[in-house]
């Protein structure tokens, strides 16, 4: 016999919200920390994920400026990009993903790297100022910071959630350590995913335009 359950949208989403302001430890974050924090549980249904979240800087402002400019947001992957409400980007500000462009195989080959890691590569022409958002692929973020230390473009703020076994809380552990003085929301060990990371994207959207259930 199947239970009665929620029906109304609305309702659902409000109810979701609200048992994770009651149980996730989230009184150590800022107000616009706090917003993507729950969105973050929200999309992982694990309240304890909070205590894994690393904010350096104001990620949140910094990509929120960046898309009311107009900047790209970079994807590592489709399924980063799928979960993205686009319509509630400002207009021009566009959802990229490289990973099965025509040049990152070859790139791939010629640089010896993953061709997540080779897509990046090709974020660099608008990569000053864009917003970086890694959902899936550790060698995406772990190339990101190389493109970096060689003194490559700028990215506005860097959201990223690689998951896995095998680079994934490296890559995370090596953003947190280095000093590249770009914002970033991160979490810590190999928790992660495309949905953490477009509902990070979709919490920096709702503060630019007025957001429905």
């Amino acid at each position: 016999m199947i239970p009665a359950y929620e029906r109304d949208p609305a309702a659902i989403y409000r109810k979701s919200f609200e048992t994770i302001r009651a149980e996730a430890a989230l009184e150590r974050f800022g107000e616009a920390e706090r917003e993507i924090a729950i969105r973050l549980i929200h999309a992982c249904g694990m309240v304890d994920l909070a205590d894994d979240l690393v904010f350096s800087g104001d990620p949140v402002a910094a990509a929120r400026a960046a898309a009311a400019a107009g900047g790209p947001v970079f994807c590592d992957v489709e399924m980063v990009a799928a979960g993205i409400i686009a319509t509630r980007l400002p207009a021009g500000c566009d959802v990229v993903v490289t990973l099965n462009d025509g040049r990152t195989r070859g790139l791939a080959g010629s640089l010896n790297l993953t061709r997540s890691a080779a897509a990046v590569d090709l974020w660099r022409d608008r990569l000053e100022g864009a917003i970086a958002v890694i959902g899936n692929a550790p060698t995406a973020l772990f190339r990101l910071m190389e493109i970096l230390l060689e003194g490559g473009p700028r990215p506005a703020a860097i959201l990223a959630f690689p998951v896995g076994f095998v680079g994934a809380a490296e890559s995370k552990q090596t953003l947190c350590d280095l000093d590249l003085g770009i914002p970033f929301v991160t979490v810590l060990g190999r928790r992660g995913g495309s949905a953490m990371a477009s509902a990070a994207v979709n919490g920096v959207a709702a503060g630019l335009i007025e957001e429905k259930p």
